[in-house]
C-alpha cells in the first residue's frame, strides 16, 4: 500500500474517532447527565455503558494519533530541527519542554489526590490507591462487610431512622433520606480514623 493510501486512512480514522469521541461526551454531558445513571438510557445503554464506550473510543483515537505522529516523525524532526542555525537549538530546547509540560498537564489528574465532599461541606481525600470503593448500587449490609464499619454506626451518620432496610440499596435510600454517596464514604473514612 503507498504511504500517501495509509495516511489518508489514517487520517479518517482520526478524524471518525474524533467525531465519536466529541458525539459520546455530549452524550454524556447532557443527554445522560451525572445521576440519570440507571433512570436513563439511549440505544440501551446508561450512562455508566455510555462511559465505557466514550473511554474505547478515546483509546482507539490515541493509538490513530500515535500511528499518524509515528509515520511523519521525520517531518516532526525536520521542523522541530529545522536548518542547523544560530537559534536552532533554543527551537529544539522549547519544543522539547512544551511536549514535557504537555504531558506533566496530562497526566497530573492520574496521580491527584480524589476530593470528596459531603453533606457537611467538610472536604476530605483520597489518594487514588486507596479510594473506597462505594456505590449506590450496594445495600448497607454489603458496605458493613467491605468496609469493617458497623451499620449501626452508618445509619446513625446518615441520619437514617431505625426502622430503615438495611438491604435497601443505597441509592434509593439516598433520595428518600437525602443524603449523598459521598457522605457515606465520609462516614467510613471517620470510622477508620
Amino acid at each position: 500500500m503507498k504511504r500517501s493510501h495509509l495516511n489518508f486512512i489514517i487520517d479518517i480514522a482520526a478524524f471518525a474517532g474524533f467525531v465519536f469521541l466529541t458525539t459520546t461526551g455530549v452524550l454524556l454531558r447532557y443527554l445522560l447527565p451525572p445521576g440519570s445513571g440507571r433512570f436513563a438510557a439511549i440505544l440501551g445503554l446508561d450512562r455508566h455503558q455510555w462511559g465505557a464506550v466514550h473511554f474505547w473510543i478515546s483509546v482507539f483515537f490515541f493509538a490513530i494519533l500515535a500511528l499518524h505522529l509515528l509515520l511523519h516523525w521525520r517531518w516532526v524532526v525536520g521542523f522541530i530541527s529545522g536548518r542547523v542555525t544560530e537559534g536552532s537549538g533554543l527551537r529544539l530546547g522549547l519544543g522539547l519542554v512544551g511536549v514535557l509540560t504537555l504531558i506533566a498537564f496530562a497526566a497530573a489528574p492520574l496521580v491527584a489526590p480524589i476530593e470528596l465532599s459531603g453533606a457537611s461541606g467538610k472536604q476530605i481525600r483520597i489518594w487514588n490507591s486507596g479510594s473506597i470503593k462505594i456505590r449506590g448500587s450496594m445495600t448497607l449490609i454489603e458496605i458493613a462487610q467491605i468496609t469493617g464499619v458497623p451499620v449501626v454506626y452508618l445509619m446513625e451518620r446518615l441520619n437514617l431512622p431505625e426502622t430503615t432496610n438495611k438491604s435497601v440499596k443505597l441509592g434509593q435510600l439516598s433520595r428518600q433520606y437525602h443524603f449523598t454517596i459521598a457522605d457515606v464514604r465520609k462516614a467510613v473514612i471517620d470510622y477508620r480514623e
